[in-house]
Order: structure tokens, then sequence, then C-alpha cells
């Protein structure tokens, strides 16, 4: 690591930035070819040496509705060809500051959700304890209770801002506890979360009860329904964020199931009424200055995806989240 503090014209910028993983132009090679790797940067093996990583968890065993997240990780990536290196709302230019790389996939089993998860976890023990903050690319929801768990070995227990249009708290789903709409709940068993530093935006949809979604209000969990953003910016309600969660570490998740499905189609479990692709961009951009310590965007699924559209959004959302990484500057 080493690398966060270091801004543009500082002494240790000057000495190392050449050595920096860039992604590879279009002047160098045409779009349509290179690396199949995030942003066509260089792949490695492990996150030895890294600030941040892009890393791919190509699962759907969790899923309970339409499948094909597995397939998710590999269309991101190729949709992310033509993603440039200076972010021009923002200001940011990771790629000045971090060093970055593609590290591939998770070896999970595709026969075993439960010892997918196990898995995972041991994985991501792997990349944190190099330091980096990984960026994960998914997959299925069910993934972020693993990675929580490795999180919280690390940073101790986390603030939360959680994407979605489900709350994902689930005690159980056709009587098995580990799936896709139960990872929050099985993070809060195992302490991973500050109860009253957890934020979840865009809840939405049809429920079984009229307090479908009060159960995380009860553990002090601020409950944010899709309804309640419709016509608004999000930037003052991401300020009101940044100032309740302050210095504490933080996870952002982000479920592409969020957006309107006019956005989005291309994922399995679909609402009316989502957020729009201005407002998920103004989620992820107000989270630059908190301490994110990893976050991941899951649930694309690519065969409902005919024009490529949930793929380019989740790679750009996936990019906005590297540039707002702790130690990348913003415009003033």
């Amino acid at each position: 690591m080493g690398r966060q503090g270091a801004g543009p014209g500082s002494k240790e910028n000057a000495l190392t930035e050449r050595s920096l993983n860039q992604p590879l132009g279009g002047n160098q090679m045409p779009r349509t070819g290179g690396p199949a790797t995030m942003m066509r940067l260089p792949a490695a093996e492990t996150a030895a040496g890294l600030d941040a990583c892009f890393v791919g968890i190509p699962m759907d065993i969790g899923t309970s509705n339409r499948p094909g997240t597995r397939l998710g990780p590999r269309q991101i990536r190729d949709e992310s060809r033509m993603i440039r290196p200076y972010n021009m709302a923002t200001g940011a230019a990771p790629f000045e500051h971090l060093q970055v790389a593609d590290i591939g996939d998770v070896p999970i089993n595709l026969f075993d959700l439960k010892k997918s998860v196990d898995i995972i976890t041991e994985h991501y023990r792997g990349i944190l304890a190099h330091g980096a903050i990984p960026l994960t690319l998914g997959g299925d929801h069910t993934l972020t209770w693993p990675i929580l768990r490795a999180i919280k070995e690390r940073h101790g227990p986390v603030a939360l801002i959680h994407v979605d249009a489900h709350s994902d708290t689930n005690e159980e789903m056709f009587g098995e506890t580990v799936a896709h709409g139960c990872p929050f709940r099985r993070a809060w068993e195992d302490g991973c979360l500050i109860n009253d530093k957890v934020f979840q935006i865009g809840l939405r949809g049809t429920g079984y009860a009229a307090d479908d979604f009060d159960w995380g209000r009860k553990q002090g969990w601020t409950c944010i329904q899709a309804e309640e953003c419709w016509y608004k910016s999000l930037a003052p309600l991401m300020a009101e964020i940044r100032a309740k969660i302050g210095d504490a570490p933080v996870y952002l998740t982000y479920d592409i199931d969020s957006l309107d499905p006019a956005f989005a189609p291309g994922t399995g479990t679909v609402e009316v009424g989502g957020l729009t692709t201005m407002q998920g961009l103004e989620i992820i951009r107000g989270c630059a200055g908190l301490n994110l310590a990893g976050c991941d965007l899951v649930e694309v699924s690519p065969p409902y995806d005919p024009a490529g559209n949930t793929s380019v959004i989740a790679a750009n959302y996936l990019y906005e989240m590297l540039c707002a990484l702790p130690g990348v500057p913003q415009r003033g």
C-alpha cells in the first residue's frame, strides 16, 4: 500500500506515477480488442502490492427467481472497455493515485452454496491481508455476507450503505438460511454491522406483510423506501449519511435491481418504480470522503440484458466506486 495519501504534484507521486497500472487506452488498442479484464487493466494473480482490486464472484446459486448472475462478472468486464481513466464530473483520476489491477474470480463451488460462502470469506481474507480494497463484480447478493465476515476480521464492525429494491433480511428462504434474500440478517447475526450506521436505500415493491421492511428499523437501521426518493436529487441524503457515518469504516453494496427496470432490465428480481441512473451516481459519488473498506455491485444477469445496458451501467458504477475510494482527490 503506502500510496493512498499521495496527491497530484507530491514528491512520492512524481517518483512512482509511471509504475502505476493504467487501463489500456483506445488509441493503443481498439476497444473491441485487448485483455478481457475490468477496464482492460493488467491482470494480477493476487492483491499483493495493490491499493484496490477488481475481483469477480461468478455465482447465481443463491438466487430465487431468474438465474444468470454467474455470467455477470464476465459481461461487466466486457462492457467496461469504453470507460476512460479520468472522471469528467468529479475530477477523480484514480489511476494517478492508486495501484489497481483485476485479480480475476473467486473459485467458488457451483454445486454447493454453503461451501462457496466459506470459500469467499477465505479468499477475501487473502485480499485484505495485502491491504487492498476489494471492488467486487457479482454474482448474486448472497456474496456480500461472506465478504463482510472477512471485512469484520480486519476492520471490526462496519457502517453499511445498501442500495437495493429488497431489504435482504429474510430469516430463511425455502427453509435455507443462506440465500440472496438473507445476507444482511446473517451479517447482523455475525456482528458485522454498526447498527446505527446502516442505510438501506431504494426499498420497494410488494411484500408478505405490512412490516416487511421494519426488521432493519427495529435494529436501528435507516431504511429509505424508493417512493421517498422519487423526483429528488439524492445528494442531500448522501450528505446526511456521510455526517452520520463519520470516519467509521464503511462497506458499499449496490444491487443493480435498485434501478428501475427501464434502465436495468438485466437482473433476476425486477421491481417497478426504482431509482434512476443519475440517482445511483449521486449515491456512489456521495460516498467520496468516507472510509470505504470495500464495495460490490451485484445481481447483473446478462441473459436478461439483450442490449447490454445493465452491464454498461454496472461497469460504470464500479468505476465510480473506484473514484470514491480514500486517496483519490475530488475536484473542489
